[in-house]
């Protein structure tokens, strides 16, 4: 069973900046894609970036401040956000696509780290 552990989430001031990890128990290139995704109360869960095929693409609401990278080494993913601002509090999640045989698709979630951007 793939795990997928969030890490990094913390309070910050606006404008500042954090890095959030996720640690995966399988190796990364075995997953057809890995994103980052958040979770505010009451809103749907937002998908912030996806890797997939060597690319990485970025929400609209994210682009030009957040960053994803891995190190599939490590079997780690990050996300580097910059310029925070209070709407950006909310869960941060990690997630990864496998693919089966056919159209089985396997979906891994982590547990989620906070983070809170107030003054």
């Amino acid at each position: 069973q793939v795990q997928l552990v969030e890490s990094g989430g913390g309070s910050v001031q606006p404008g500042g900046s954090l890095r959030l990890s996720c640690a995966s128990s399988a190796g990364i290139f075995s997953f057809a894609s890995m994103a980052w995704y958040r979770q505010i109360l009451g809103r749907p869960r937002e998908r912030l970036g996806l890797v997939t095929g060597g690319s990485t693409t970025y929400a609209d609401s994210v682009k030009g401040r957040f960053t994803i990278s891995r190190d599939s080494a490590k079997n780690m993913m990050y996300l580097d956000m910059n310029n925070l601002q209070p709407e950006d509090t909310a869960v941060y999640l990690c997630n990864a696509e496998r693919h089966g045989k056919g159209w089985d698709r396997t979906f891994y979630w982590g547990q989620g780290t906070q983070v809170t951007v107030s003054a």
